[in-house]
């Protein structure tokens, strides 16, 4: 309960423990006959005493510092029923007479703090005045906080109680309109980009969609351009500050930035905001894990999972100090941090293993499938263009298919015969996406392996997208990526009910492929009739699909 008792007397402890024994009535910040013993105390051993008190005014710690400051414990997760301040508030003296600091503000803020309060300290070691600030819903005159007018502590008149209720419930009407759901993760989105401004916002609004993939409520997104970003946390210390009042505000418990976080700066952010972090890749190895269905898709994302961790294990616990010894196991023995490493890279073994057997299961339907000298086609495009819309369209299927970003992992093929009565195999794939993690993107080759097989690749867009041109860009360089730049490909525009073309819209369509709308089928026409020409050309008229 105690903080440093280095050097206190018997008498002092238990001075100590009795204080620690006392409640503050509802209506007081400290009640006067507490302020005047924690002072006389703080004057006799010349450091500061703070004392973290409940809403219900309950002494939870009482902080024994130095004569300059003092160093506030590790902090429940207690919360008031509001839900946006912590229901503590700080009580400390100052011996030498200071006024209240920029370590006590920043330590209000970051603490989420319901008060923070200084009791000056007369040469006689009585209680000067109290000096109080809170924090504010919304910034004033660029001030994020506001301090109380200083009073005696004998002369509280305002009641402390329906101050703090006033102020919970004006942080509450400034939350945004509506319920939030309690059981869903409320976040604010943060990009720091050195791009243009169109390709940066494009971006976050791609971020914006991942998390509402990931059944994510998005509070806020913020966007911020910079020539250099920070090494450390990413933004500067002042506009993170003013993120963590919009977190209280909104009522957020998670940040989620667009930049891909190494381990040392999710730690960093995570001190100083006291907020849940995660990057990008972490939310979309989320999505698909909810997402896999099949057991190569579980084992795919676990081993995505696994490999972004691993580097990721800190040392930083002192757990991890701790080693493993007893009988036959004597000596220096191993860190739990080596045991936890060792355990992921004999797990990745297994997964890999396994990912190899279903593999070549894989490879064996595919030469069933080559026997029946049936020719494939394989849809590819960015994630949430239409793909599985488009094949439930064309094969009276019931695929899922959602308007939402990687509805699609696991690949499924059907049988579809084209106007001339061909019949031919047509796949649907996982989407890409830009700055598809690497990990990721290994641990799926398998899956996307069936796109060797393909005769002809058919390369869904969203024309609808404002960003379609960079979407097309990252689909081509993955696939140069994956060593399938040289298999033939008809681009296909998609979506086209959304939009009013322009001359220049329908030029690049008649030039560069054919346009849809995959959930019309009367629009589907001509691009059965173009596959069907291209597939002719490519794997010859006398072949046995044709006959």
């Amino acid at each position: 309960m105690f903080g440093n008792t280095q050097g206190l007397k018997k008498n002092q402890l238990r001075t100590l423990e009795r204080l620690g024994s006392r409640r503050v009535p509802r209506e007081f910040i400290i009640s006067p006959e507490l302020a005047r013993s924690v002072c006389e105390l703080s004057h006799e051993l010349n450091r500061q005493i703070g004392l973290l008190i409940h809403r219900s005014g309950k002494i939870e710690n009482i902080i024994i510092g130095d004569y300059s400051g003092l160093m506030i414990p590790q902090l429940s997760q207690i919360r008031s029923s509001g839900g946006r301040l912590r229901g503590l508030r700080l009580v400390h003296t100052h011996p030498g007479g200071e006024d209240i600091s920029d370590e006590d503000l920043m330590d209000l803020l970051f603490l989420r703090l319901d008060l923070i309060s200084v009791v000056k300290i007369t040469k006689e070691g009585l209680p000067e005045q109290l000096y109080s600030a809170h924090l504010l819903p919304s910034a004033e005159n660029g001030e994020k906080w506001s301090f109380l007018a200083p009073v005696h502590p004998a002369r509280q008149q305002d009641s402390f109680g329906e101050m703090i209720d006033a102020l919970e419930e004006e942080f509450s009407r400034y939350r945004q309109a509506g319920a939030v759901d309690q059981k869903k993760d409320r976040a604010i989105l943060i990009s720091v980009s050195t791009e243009s401004r169109l390709d940066a916002e494009a971006s976050m609004n791609e971020l914006a969609e991942l998390a509402r993939s990931d059944d994510i409520v998005v509070l806020e997104k913020v966007l911020q351009r910079r020539r250099s970003i920070n090494p450390r946390l990413i933004l500067g210390k002042g506009r993170l500050t003013d993120i963590v009042i919009n977190a209280l505000r909104f009522d957020a418990n998670l940040l989620i930035f667009n930049q891909e976080l190494n381990p040392s700066q999710i730690r960093s952010i995570t001190d100083f905001t006291d907020l849940r972090v995660i990057d990008r890749t972490q939310l979309i190895l989320d999505i698909f894990a909810h997402r896999a269905q099949s057991r190569e898709g579980k084992l795919q994302v676990e081993m995505a999972q696994l490999k972004y961790m691993l580097p990721r294990l800190s040392s930083r616990d002192d757990a991890l100090s701790r080693l493993t010894g007893g009988i036959g196991a004597r000596g220096p023995g191993e860190t739990k941090l080596e045991i936890d490493r060792r355990r992921i890279n004999d797990r990745l073994t297994r997964l890999a293993k396994e990912l190899k057997s279903i593999g070549k299961e894989r490879y064996r339907r595919r030469a069933k499938r080559r026997k029946k000298e049936l020719p494939v086609i394989s849809l590819v495009g960015y994630t949430n263009a239409g793909k599985s819309t488009l094949l439930n369209t064309l094969t009276n299927s019931s695929i899922t298919a959602e308007d939402k970003l990687f509805a699609t992992l696991d690949p499924t093929s059907r049988r579809l015969r084209f106007p001339e009565e061909i019949e031919v195999i047509i796949t649907d794939t996982v989407g890409f996406i830009t700055n598809l993690p690497a990990d990721l993107l290994q641990a799926f080759k398998a899956t996307l392996e069936e796109l060797e097989e393909a005769d002809l690749l058919v390369h869904i867009i969203d024309f609808s997208n404002p960003a379609y041109q960079q979407h097309v860009r990252v689909v081509e360089n993955l696939l140069a990526e994956l060593d399938l730049g040289s298999i033939p490909c008809l681009k296909v525009f998609n979506k086209l009910d959304k939009m009013n073309l322009v001359e220049e819209q329908q030029r690049t369509i008649e030039k560069e492929g054919v346009g849809i709308c995959a959930l019309e089928s009367a629009t589907l026409k001509p691009l059965l009739l173009k596959a069907q020409q291209m597939m002719k050309k490519l794997i010859g008229s006398n072949h046995p699909a044709w006959r």
